[in-house]
């Protein structure tokens, strides 16, 4: 697990991974950096991005959850209200609301690390509110618990989504142009 403030070093995407990752996208990861979390079937669920695609342009998402089964999880909470439920609950609990402050700006020292973007926009909507679970889904599951509480809290009423297996078939992801895109997937 990290601690909010230390700087985490993961290896450089290899190919297979970032095939995998294009399949489970049903298109090329925009820059793409590292595997973050692996599911527990081994496949990569999240990924470390650099800050800035290859054109230059600032692509603050740090994190970005890759799994076709645990984006559609987190959609379902997504369209239930959780963000709404979750932003009321900042506004009000003082303890929450430090610690998701925390949680940004332990984002911003691991993506400043990278390469700084001049900014204090992070991503999901820290430090003030929920705008994309799916992102702190992806910070809580790539620096592990204890750094993210809304990811946190997220994470423990998914349902595990690796229970059936792995989200692709070996021949699927050694041939993701093949494959459909999965639904919900413009946020990369």
């Amino acid at each position: 697990m990290s601690q909010p403030g230390e700087t985490r070093q993961l290896l450089p995407a290899q190919a297979a991974d970032r095939a995998i990752v294009a399949a489970q996208l049903g298109r090329e990861p925009r820059a793409m950096r590292a595997v973050a979390h692996r599911c527990d079937c081994g496949l990569p669920d999240v990924v470390q991005t650099q800050p800035r695609l290859a054109d230059g342009t600032p692509f603050p998402t740090l994190y970005y959850l890759t799994c076709p089964r645990a984006v559609a999880a987190v959609s379902r909470l997504e369209a239930a209200g959780v963000m709404r439920e979750m932003t009321e609950r900042l506004a009000t609990d003082n303890d929450l609301r430090t610690a998701y402050r925390g949680a940004h700006a332990s984002y911003l020292r691991e993506r400043d690390a990278l390469g700084e973007l001049d900014t204090d926009a992070s991503a999901g909507g820290m430090p003030e509110r929920v705008k994309c679970l799916h992102v702190l889904v992806a910070h809580a599951l790539a620096v592990g618990p204890g750094v993210n509480p809304l990811g946190d809290v997220a994470l423990a009423v998914i349902p595990p989504w690796w229970r059936n297996g792995p989200c692709m078939s070996a021949e699927q992801a050694s041939s993701p142009s093949g494959l459909p895109a999965p639904a919900d997937r413009d946020r990369n």
